[in-house]
């Protein structure tokens, strides 16, 4: 919890939920107490003792092991709103402060293994950079992060480009990156689905891209055999839609006929039949496949990260078997998917 969700518990549970309250920081104990009656008392005293105030302080700080920590300021967060200039990560960011480390996390995990696919064992360098675009990029906070980190923690060199719609906002990422002479960081104002560069990406990052911007997204990694993609769709409309026109189909017999019944569990299993269709399309495409959750769900309900490496080898029972479920779950619902139409439809079958 942050200190003001703390402190806003403690207001509004301090001698009513809890009858006895012991609160104590690094110079005073305070002792919160609440009779039968209702009648709340509270009671001050400084720190019982050094040892007392430096266990506590001592426990307070622990904080989760991040890739970029807290206490030293780091340009681009500065920057971008997220950091004092003192290193201090403002209350109201520590979500976005979170949401940055656990796609570098992400990140992280994958890098030996694209590395592998890219490069075998010499490496990235100067002449022969890791690629990466970043479709839908907006304030680009993850675009400067998988840089910093890449560049600047992990000494790679790299070159990664940005892409989004809104002309404002890219002309503002792109002042920022020479600003902070992100000499490797690139950015244009463009469509997905009518994107073009001269050098293929290794990796792909899409987040939030909205509705089928995703799927034009990874049919564009797929098709230039990207090694990895890290993918965090949003507003999966499509089959939503789909059923919408279909929904005659569904009367009481039908097996999916509680699930159309309700508008928000319509929604829901939509999306998650729409991101689980991708994930079987990236699989029949020869990339290993997860899905994550991406930060949790109390932040935002579009926390799920689809995650795909390329296969050193091809696995054709598991391409197979991923087309068999598409073709399935397409099929019961009665239903077209966008990246199955860009992907599948025009190769017909395995």
């Amino acid at each position: 919890m942050t200190l003001e969700q703390v402190e806003s518990f403690l207001k509004n549970h301090a001698g009513t939920t809890f009858k006895n309250v012991t609160e104590r920081t690094d110079t005073e104990e305070i002792t919160i107490l609440a009779n039968r009656h209702g009648q709340v008392k509270t009671l001050k005293k400084p720190a019982a003792s050094a040892g007392m105030q430096n266990t506590f302080s001592s426990s307070s700080k622990k904080t989760k092991n991040y890739i970029i920590q807290e206490g030293s300021p780091v340009p681009f967060l500065v920057k971008l709103g997220v950091m004092t200039k003192e290193g201090k990560v403002i209350a109201q960011k520590y979500d976005k402060f979170r949401q940055i480390n656990r796609f570098l996390e992400y990140i992280s995990d994958i890098i030996e293994d694209v590395q592998r696919i890219c490069t075998g064992d010499a490496g990235f360098t100067k002449e022969r950079p890791l690629y990466i675009a970043d479709f839908g990029c907006g304030k680009s906070y993850l675009t400067f992060a998988v840089y910093y980190f890449l560049h600047d923690i992990k000494n790679i060199p790299v070159e990664i480009t940005g892409l989004d719609l809104k002309e404002d906002v890219i002309a503002e990422c792109q002042s920022l990156a020479q600003e902070l002479k992100c000499t490797g960081l690139h950015f244009y104002v463009g469509d997905i689905a009518k994107f073009s560069h001269k050098t293929n990406p290794d990796v792909i990052i899409t987040l939030h891209a909205c509705d089928t911007a995703t799927d034009y997204a990874l049919q564009y990694a797929v098709s230039r055999k990207a090694a990895a993609i890290l993918s965090v769709p949003c507003c999966q409309h499509e089959i939503n839609l789909s059923l919408d026109a279909v929904k005659e189909q569904f009367n009481e017999e039908n097996p999916f006929a509680s699930l159309m019944r309700y508008g928000i569990i319509k929604e829901r299993f939509s999306a998650l039949v729409t991101d689980a269709i991708r994930a079987d399309i990236l699989e029949q495409s020869g990339y290993s496949v997860q899905i994550l959750e991406f930060i949790d769900m109390t932040h935002t309900p579009k926390n799920l990260l689809i995650r795909a490496v390329r296969r050193a080898t091809e696995n054709k029972k598991a391409a197979v078997n991923a087309q068999k479920r598409t073709a399935a779950i397409l099929s019961a619902l009665n239903v077209s998917q966008k990246l199955n139409d860009l992907l599948v439809r025009p190769e017909q079958s395995l």
